[in-house]
């Protein structure tokens, strides 16, 4: 008999290549960063989770206002009659929405709460501002001078999800929505471009995640959008995952809330408007790109904690002196900074043996793990774990040394984390030319358990709809976006490969969350 080499003992089971949507949820529970609430598709997001979520909505926030943007809020309850203005963009929403109808609760005669007092117009809990905010601009914008509006949202919405995932898809979710609008079409078109390059300098710089950049195929674009622009990345299961979009709506929405100006030559004329957002769910991008068989791994530019300190206190007459210089070398490493802000360090001086908290922070994904105990006191070094390197491997630095070097190594791990992750959507990008090697590119070979196959394809297309959905229906395959620039020679003119027809260039294709 063979010998068979023993399984890899991990902190996550099963491991990615086993079952992936079970991996990804088991690392969310071991990070403690979410889970799934008493009401059906909702989330709880603990703090951890929570505190990812506030540095991305603060850094973005930053870049939004530099931009020139400024953040107010809207009505979470939209009337029916609004969405009935803008009929594609009902259609669009019509199957996920939640309506309010009553505005009262009694008890009925068997003792029960009922609904009572029905409201003579139904509420729809928002799935999305365009309609609700158009109402406020139609006030605001009387002239060309009122312009341009530059109004960012945070908040959350409500979007009835049949498939709930946690951060991927859950009926109630946290978003950003920005809604502009201006007074040229050129103006628009350049606002839709400009947001979706904070986006993907946000993903890229802050996330640690690679994106192909480009416009929504005709099928795929936001209801009423005129077009859509989007950010696409790879996770490791080789799926795309939209990123961050930005929609031209043109003049849809203006004409359908009203939303008119006296123009330079004294003429009346409708706004043009933009949207565009990202959610929480970047948070389950960041997991999937990242994590590994351990648990999570954090980009430092979003981490809660960027340093934890593991006192080492197995013996009563020590920790005194440990404790001491443990806080000590806290103040020395909060007193630096990292990407604008000071270092976030965290001292674990909870009674729990130094294995089990060493495990804990790494499965929370900290960036660097630093043990502290009487021997290095004696030695004046202390052992310093990577975040992004196997997990037995250890520097042993002099503590000032630590202090000085901090933000260079955050600043390394974040690189590496990037870097990691574009050899790895790289690897699995590839240009197909024929109908044969795209159906073999995206089917398993096991079908009766697949395994991890694919990844972004590079194929020329005809501009056929009936193509798309035809491809849709055999392999659940998807154009993710039609990139700008010359990806793998994705500007280059060809043949597509389902129909024989001509192409004028290649497009991403690959199966999505």
């Amino acid at each position: 008999m063979a010998n068979q080499t023993p399984a890899v003992k991990t902190a996550i089971t099963p491991r990615r290549d086993e079952d992936f949507p079970e991996w990804y949820q088991q690392v969310v529970r071991a990070a403690e960063m979410a889970e799934s609430s008493d009401v059906r598709g909702c989330m709880v997001i603990r703090p951890w989770g929570y505190g990812i979520w506030e540095n991305m909505q603060r850094q973005l926030d930053a870049m939004f206002k530099a931009t020139g943007h400024r953040n107010a809020y809207f009505p979470l309850f939209i009337p029916l009659s609004y969405f009935e203005r803008e009929a594609s963009h009902v259609e669009g929403f019509a199957k996920e929405c939640a309506i309010v109808t009553h505005t009262r609760l009694e008890v009925n005669a068997e003792g029960k709460m009922v609904p009572a007092s029905p409201l003579t117009e139904p509420l729809v809990v928002r799935p999305t501002s365009e309609t609700i905010i158009g109402a406020s601009y139609a006030k605001w914008v009387q002239s060309y001078r009122d312009l341009p509006i530059l109004i960012n949202q945070w908040a959350n919405v409500v979007r009835w999800e049949m498939r709930p995932r946690v951060f991927l898809r859950t009926t109630e979710f946290l978003w950003q929505e920005g809604h502009t609008v201006h007074e040229t079409d050129e103006e628009a078109r350049a606002e839709t471009r400009q947001m979706l390059d904070v986006y993907e300098t946000f993903v890229r710089d802050h996330l640690a995640i690679p994106v192909f950049s480009g416009e929504k195929s005709e099928s795929e674009r936001f209801p009423g959008a005129v077009q859509t622009l989007c950010i696409e990345a790879m996770v490791q299961d080789r799926k795309a995952i939209q990123a961050g979009t930005s929609h031209f709506l043109g003049q849809n929405f203006s004409r359908a809330s009203g939303i008119q100006f006296q123009s330079r030559t004294g003429a009346q004329e409708f706004g043009w408007t933009t949207s565009w957002g990202m959610s929480t769910r970047l948070i389950g991008a960041v997991i999937m790109t990242h994590a590994d068989d351990d648990g999570l791994v954090l980009p430092p530019r979003i981490a809660p904690t960027h340093i934890v300190i593991l006192p080492i206190m197995t013996k009563e007459e020590t920790r005194a002196r440990v404790l001491e210089a443990a806080e000590k070398l806290a103040g020395e490493l909060r007193a630096q900074m990292y990407f604008g802000a000071p270092i976030e360090v965290e001292v674990d001086q909870r009674d729990l043996g130094g294995g089990v908290k060493n495990w804990e922070w790494i499965k929370k994904g900290v960036p660097l793990r630093v043990e502290l105990g009487p021997r290095d006191l004696e030695s004046g070094t202390v052992a310093v774990s990577r975040r992004d390197q196997p997990l037995k491997t250890k520097e042993f630095l002099p503590m000032a040394e630590l202090v000085g070097r901090a933000a260079q190594l955050l600043d390394s791990i974040q690189q590496n984390l990037l870097e990691r992750a574009r050899q790895f959507r790289d690897t699995h990008t590839r240009a197909i030319e024929s109908k044969e090697e795209f159906y073999d590119f995206f089917t398993p070979k096991n079908p009766s358990k697949p395994e991890i196959h694919g990844g972004f394809a590079l194929a020329h297309w005809n501009g056929s709809r009936e193509v798309e959905e035809h491809i849709k229906s055999d392999l659940k395959v998807t154009i993710r976006c039609i990139p700008f620039g010359a990806h793998a020679g994705a500007e280059e003119s060809g043949t597509c490969p389902f129909t024989g027809e001509p192409s004028a260039r290649r497009v991403i294709w690959g199966k999505s969350y």
